[in-house]
């Protein structure tokens, strides 16, 4: 009997993800994911590669995930540790034939990738598919991704003018499929439960923050993200973001607030985990604009759409490169790379980190990622520019902050946009925001540094 296994990672949902439908192609299907031990430590830097808040939104979206799989009669296996210690005896115990799962390029994925490919036998059949694009690799207007140009505006030009997005998959039907008494039993021992129609039932084997060695992220009431993980709230905000509020009218004009749920879509961490694809988004778009309006709101949500691939094929052509300290600037000779003298002053960070900086819109931004693990773009650009290009310390220590805490982390975006406003990416422009003026336009009336800075977490004075 042939039975495929899908192993989940940034990809979390079961629709419009052609290796999941691949995987449900076969006879039988087990779903996979792996609390990885290597994602809940410190990195090179001592800081913590997940934090509570991430790590909270990833529970969310599994169990999201495993009532989709539920209703679909595909178990999901959980383990903790490493995919290499696990996924051999699976494959013996239930005779899978074969591993679908999403392509991945960056350092620690290739490397647990390769784990497992240690750990199979020799040319076990490893299937993966690229579902994190809006543009597929193999319908972008370049020969290859060495051809990829490193300034974003020829990019998105000639992906706008010949390259095109692939319509939806759709979500498998529901499976008919049994398992041995034998089988059973292991499914058991990852805590999934049959009823006497064999059919699955129970929540799984999913972990808890204490399980993760972090403890509880409570919900602070002035976050701007006050949303759960998982691929139906993700669905839940395009419907009230377009369709109920239709705020998607005014993104472009909104897109640079502060406070409140509803200046921007949102969507970023939906996609970082992949419980929403940029297809799915794309598609909504295009909808809204047949159905409500189309101008210059609309197109800016594809548009940064298109600078989230970008990023990704940025990762791509550079390999390492984009966690290098001279970033992708290395051998180019530019000002900002060729005699750059980084810091790394630990009691400089430890003010940063905390928000008692010089600067209280800095101060602001940077308690709020602390407090929630959200970050307006405004906010974000503000804080790398303030940490690398003003106090000039190591741009990469800022990068593993965000990681730790960021909801929407993604290793394309962070580290790609770290660079870029670290002048050693992708910004032609090599600019450095003024955080003072950055506050006269963006906060005008100081409303956003009064609700982070009066606080008694940090105890900062804030007078306008």
């Amino acid at each position: 009997m042939n039975t495929t296994l899908y192993w989940f990672r940034n990809d979390l949902r079961t629709t419009d993800n052609a290796g999941f439908a691949k995987a449900c192609s076969a006879e039988r299907t087990l779903a996979y994911y792996c609390f990885e031990s290597k994602y809940f430590e410190a990195g090179e830097y001592g800081i913590p590669k997940t934090g509570p808040f991430r790590a909270q939104f990833l529970l969310e979206s599994l169990k999201d995930l495993e009532t989709e799989l539920r209703q679909l009669n595909i178990p999901l296996i959980i383990s903790m540790g490493t995919p290499q210690s696990v996924l051999p005896e699976l494959i013996t115990t239930f005779g899978v034939n074969s591993i679908c799962l999403q392509e991945e390029w960056t350092r620690d994925e290739v490397s647990s990738l390769e784990a497992v490919r240690q750990a199979l036998p020799p040319d076990f059949p490893i299937l993966e598919f690229y579902e994190q694009f809006l543009y597929h690799p193999a319908d972008i207007p370049y020969e290859h991704v060495g051809k990829i140009p490193d300034v974003f505006t020829g990019f998105r030009k000639k992906c706008e003018s010949r390259a095109e997005v692939r319509e939806l998959v759709s979500a498998p039907t529901p499976k008919k499929q049994s398992w041995s008494p034998l089988e059973q039993e292991v499914l058991e021992q990852y805590g999934i439960a049959f009823t006497a129609t064999d059919a699955l039932s129970g929540p799984g084997n999913l972990a808890q923050l204490e399980d993760l060695g972090l403890e509880q992220a409570e919900k602070d009431p002035r976050t701007a993200f006050p949303f759960v993980g998982g691929a139906g709230s993700g669905q839940e905000r395009i419907q009230n973001y377009f369709w109920e509020t239709k705020r998607l009218s005014y993104y472009k004009r909104t897109r640079n607030g502060l406070l409140g749920t509803d200046y921007s879509s949102k969507f970023s961490p939906w996609l970082a985990n992949g419980s929403l694809s940029a297809r799915q988004i794309f598609w909504a778009v295009r909808r809204y604009e047949k159905e409500v309006t189309k101008n210059q709101d609309t197109y800016w949500l594809v548009f940064e759409l298109i600078w989230r691939d970008f990023f990704k094929y940025v990762s791509q052509k550079h390999g390492a490169s984009i966690f290098a300290l001279e970033g992708i600037q290395k051998n180019k000779g530019t000002a900002a790379s060729a005699g750059q003298q980084w810091r790394k002053d630990s009691k400089a960070f430890e003010q940063w980190t905390e928000g008692r900086t010089s600067s209280d819109f800095v101060n602001a931004n940077m308690i709020e990622l602390r407090t929630t693990g959200w970050m307006s773009n405004r906010g974000r650009q503000n804080v790398a520019s303030f940490w690398s290009s003003t106090l000039k310390q190591d741009w990469r220590l800022g990068a593993a902050w965000f990681e730790y805490l960021l909801l929407d982390y993604d290793v394309h975006s962070n580290w790609g946009n770290w660079m870029y406003n670290s002048r050693v990416g992708n910004d032609p422009r090599q600019r450095t925001f003024n955080p003072a003026l950055q506050a006269d336009r963006y906060d005008s009336d100081g409303k956003f540094r009064r609700t982070w800075l009066q606080t008694g977490l940090f105890q900062t004075q804030l007078e306008l």
